[in-house]
């Protein structure tokens, strides 16, 4: 160890310095930053050995003693560098987009580690001279990935993105299935005892979903105490990074499961959860952050780890060479086997995306070792209750195999990519490309013309620099080939792409200005991205089931509504009912706002007459929209005009923000006074954003005296009767009851309309708003439903118990009377339309017709 803390300091800074050198170095000889950092270790390792050993020169003792004697160690490595590096890796992740791609990710992060770990455990174990046991473990330290070098690459090339997604994804929990195993492996190896394969894979599969739990819980806790930090970015990073750090260590010491994969959970939850949970500045601030954290991590690991290199590798023979070559053969045949042999048959069976051939190359030759193995292998040699035989065996074997797949497979990745041609774009991204720069190029020549003529630039200089765009645009529309290779089906899935991606960043900017919630900024922005993705995977048929599942009730939602039905339990059901009413107020507004992004931005590169059909497609939505909008409007007019004045309100101090940010920056105000405006609309800011109090009740007498059927009933009947009702919200095609079911209730329907199909003759009668229905077993005294009852659009119904019903019954005789007579009226209706075919109705009509 160092004998003073200013010489680690001293050795810590020289490193630093030496990575901060390789960067541009890297770039030069174009090489991978992380294979020539490795490389770097791996000569600073060797030197400073030499120089220890030497007899020709004592002067550089001192520096090389304080290189090799930095303390660094595989708890270090383990416990300090693998939970941050792991939390990044999952933190920079689209979930939604690895969803899609979860099954080849799964595959190659467990199968593939398996396989590898059995491929190399049993090529080893007939000529290596050590037990199988022993042999295993060796294949589980050298089954762990590592991305950094290989993701490098891809993203300095421009690689196709969905490589680099799976590569990824796969890093993610391969090191947790390898830890996990090598841990089991290596108990086994110490206590001299052969592996029990039941027992090892119940502990595996319990370490996996254990680490899974724990990470999904603290990272919601984490979430949830985010607002609590009135949006102090440094604080938010902080807790941040304390995350992965308290998530691995409470796994990994105290309940004994995967802590590695307790990290990459945690992270995917912050990076799916935290553009609804941070605000945009701050969720930028924080991917910054971590992304310098991480270089330097990543930095330091492949130094310090390969500075061992010299050290692990001391004492190999040929031989020892002979067995490297085994592992690499057999981990490569166990990396092919996974991914030309299983994932084909996941691909034909329909439960994993094709994965197409050159991305399958690639990935098998981008299958780099690295730190983790090292460390892995370091412990090993740490460890003292495992023999030194076993020791220097995993030691040369494993630092053998990470240096070929780095200085090979690393050094040559990047011209197998470009031979596959994954670096090219297809050849409609093309195609849009060549779209896109010569319209851009058109403006910026437009707006250069006005420029140049405002600040009196001379005309031979103007000239030139306008006519070398001129010659961009030439060039640009002569290559252009967007008409015939993007045709109209594909441009309109691009514009419902490109509409829902503006939708996403204009609601991130609402949210910055504190327009909405984050519960229900959480909720649009899922549903932006899932109109994204099925608009990706379907087309406009995919956009408009994900527009669909935007207007459903949540489940909970429809709990809220159980609870408020079943107990009287209001509370619950008017937070949801205010989150709805805000949710689909500030898509309408969105929609609003996205027509003139439609007009100045898609049309001129899509055309006017696919821009025409995209809209046609979202004003579709916007009907229901304001079909769902109409049902709460009539209940709730008095919180819904104030809810529109609160958004406005905010609206108007974002407005008067931004214009004295203005006067700020022309010198008009000073920096004293600028701040003295922005807390006082900070003040105004926190009185706005107080949430607005909901009355579930509120108006339902006003609606019972609308039902012409309650026209002449006492005051204080109506007063009971609204005071008995609940409330209940269905969405077009929703089922209320169906035949059968028990008769518990009388329904009335506030709002829509409902389609009510007999059980006996089939015929079906469609029922507006001041009707009501679900009375005809009731008056019968049967308790079971002979009809079926549909909403056919949004509906706001409210329901009546029957024993609330047998009561007002029992008070109002000639209700009951005039009830019978409709009914009667009604089963006639019913009659008549027996046989006849209904239509789809509402949304479910507007997706059969597209």
């Amino acid at each position: 160890m160092l004998t003073s803390l200013p010489e680690t300091l001293l050795a810590t800074a020289v490193l630093l310095i030496v990575i901060s050198a390789i960067q541009p170095l890297a770039r030069w000889l174009e090489l991978s930053s992380t294979v020539l950092l490795a490389g770097v270790g791996v000569v600073i390792g060797g030197g400073a050995t030499l120089l220890l050993n030497t007899s020709h020169t004592k002067a550089f003792d001192d520096a090389a003693r304080a290189m090799l004697d930095f303390p660094i160690n595989a708890d270090v490595f383990l416990y300090i560098f693998l939970p941050l590096l792991v939390f990044h890796g999952s933190l920079q992740i689209d979930v939604r987009r690895l969803a899609r791609d979860a099954t080849p990710v799964l595959v190659m992060a467990v199968v593939a580690v398996l396989v590898t770990t059995a491929a190399v455990g049993f090529a080893l174990a007939p000529i290596a001279g050590m037990s199988l046991t022993v042999c295993l473990m060796l294949g589980a330290i050298v089954a762990t990935t590592d991305p950094s070098a290989v993701v490098a690459i891809f993203r300095e090339i421009g690689a196709n993105s969905r490589l680099t997604r799976l590569v990824e994804g796969e890093s993610l929990l391969n090191d947790a299935a390898a830890i996990s195993i090598f841990t089991i492996l290596l108990a086994q190896v110490t206590g001299n005892q052969p592996v029990q394969w039941l027992p090892a894979a119940i502990a595996f599969a319990g370490s996996f979903a254990g680490g899974i739990a724990v990470g999904f819980a603290f990272a919601r806790l984490m979430v949830a105490a985010v607002p609590w930090l009135g949006g102090n970015r440094t604080a938010e990073v902080t807790l941040t990074l304390a995350l992965p750090y308290v998530a691995y260590i409470v796994c990994h010491q105290f309940l004994h499961v995967s802590g590695v994969v307790a990290a990459a959970v945690a992270g995917l939850t912050v990076s799916a959860m935290g553009p609804s949970t941070f605000r945009p500045q701050s969720w930028q601030f924080l991917q910054d952050v971590w992304a310098q954290l991480s270089f330097w991590a990543s930095s330091m690991v492949f130094v310090l780890a390969s500075m061992l290199v010299p050290k692990l590798l001391l004492g190999a023979t040929q031989w020892d060479m002979v067995l490297v070559a085994v592992v690499m053969l057999a981990a490569m045949a166990a990396r092919a086997s996974v991914l030309f042999g299983i994932l084909p048959l996941l691909e034909r069976s329909k439960l994993s995306p094709r994965v197409p051939s050159a991305v399958k190359a690639t990935m098998l030759w981008g299958g780099l070792r690295g730190a983790i193995t090292l460390a892995l292998a370091l412990s090993v040699t740490e460890h003292g209750g495992v023999p030194a035989p076993v020791q220097r065996f995993v030691a040369i074997l494993a630092t053998g195999y990470v240096l070929f797949t780095l200085l090979v497979n690393g050094t040559t990745l990047r011209y197998l990519v470009r031979w596959l041609k994954l670096d090219h774009l297809s050849a409609s991204d093309q195609a849009l490309r060549n779209q896109v720069v010569a319209i851009g190029l058109g403006e910026v020549r437009d707006k250069l013309r006005h420029t140049a003529a405002e600040f009196g630039f001379s005309a031979p200089a103007s000239s030139h620099v306008l006519d070398s765009y001129d010659r961009r645009m030439r060039a640009e529309t002569a290559a252009n080939t967007f008409d015939s290779a993007i045709g109209d089906r594909e441009r309109v899935t691009l514009g419902l792409i490109t509409f829902a991606s503006q939708e996403r960043s204009v609601l991130l900017a609402m949210f910055e200005d504190q327009v909405l919630t984050r519960r229900v900024m959480e909720s649009l922005l899922w549903s932006a991205e899932s109109m994204i993705d099925g608009a990706r995977a379907e087309g406009r048929y995919g956009y408009i089931q994900a527009a669909r599942r935007r207007l459903q009730p949540t489940l909970r939602f429809s709990a809220a509504q159980w609870l408020h039905r079943r107990f009287r339990i209001d509370t619950p059901l008017m937070h949801c009912m205010a989150e709805r009413f805000e949710t689909l107020l500030l898509t309408h507004l969105v929609a609003v706002s996205m027509s003139r992004f439609m007009r100045r931005r898609m049309e001129p590169v899509l055309g006017r007459r696919v821009t025409e059909v995209v809209g046609d497609i979202v004003a579709r939505r916007e009907d229901l929209l304001q079909d769902a909008m109409d049902v709460l409007r009539l209940q709730y007019p008095g919180y819904a005009e104030a809810l529109e004045a609160r958004m406005l309100r905010q609206i108007g101090l974002r407005l008067e923000s931004e214009e004295y940010a203005g006067l700020r920056r022309e010198s008009l105000i000073g920096e004293e006074l600028h701040d003295e405006l922005l807390r006082g609309l900070e003040t105004l800011r926190q009185q706005v954003a107080r949430p607005l109090q909901f009355n579930i009740q509120s108006g339902i007498d006003r609606r019972i005296r609308e039902f012409e059927i309650f026209a002449d009933l006492q005051e204080a009947l109506l007063h009971d009767l609204a005071m008995s009702v609940t409330t209940r919200f269905a969405v077009p095609g929703e089922r209320i009851y169906r035949v059968g079911a028990k008769a518990g209730s009388l329904f009335l329907i506030s709002r829509g309309m409902v389609t009510l199909k007999s059980g006996r003759s089939g015929g079906e009668q469609v029922l507006g708003t001041g009707e009501f229905f679900g009375e005809a077993e009731l008056l019968a005294g049967l308790d079971r439903r002979a009809a079926r009852a549909r909403a056919g659009s949004f509906c706001h119904l409210l329901e009546l118990d029957v024993a609330d019903l047998n009561r007002l019954l029992h008070e109002a005789p000639d209700l009951k009377l005039r009830m019978e007579r409709i009914l009667a009226t009604r089963d006639s209706g019913i009659a008549t339309t027996a046989g006849d075919v209904s239509q789809p109705v509402g949304l479910e009509a507007t997706v059969a017709g597209n």
